[in-house]
């Protein structure tokens, strides 16, 4: 709830993305949906983990702006992933 997405919100762009890449973590996947305004860009990504037939939600966040081709991963996060490693 940090960057204000709702579960719906983390679903949908699990469902409908624009891009999708190799997540930072081990056995990733992370997913982007384009969103904001063409003054205002942002992005919502979902990083997650399928391990048989459940799918856990490792993190979402909004990125502001228009990210480069690597996951643009919040500092934070990244270092939680580290510390769990």
């Amino acid at each position: 709830m940090f960057y204000g997405l709702s579960a719906a919100k983390v679903k949908s762009v699990l469902s409908r993305y624009d891009r999708k890449e190799q997540g930072i973590a081990e056995n990733t996947v992370a997913v982007m949906k384009k969103s904001g305004s063409e003054k205002h860009p942002q992005e919502i990504w979902a990083m997650y983990q399928d391990k048989g037939k459940q799918r856990i939600i490792i993190a979402a966040w909004r990125y502001p702006g228009i990210s480069k081709e690597r996951i643009p991963i919040p500092e934070g996060i990244a270092a939680e992933l580290k510390n769990k490693e």
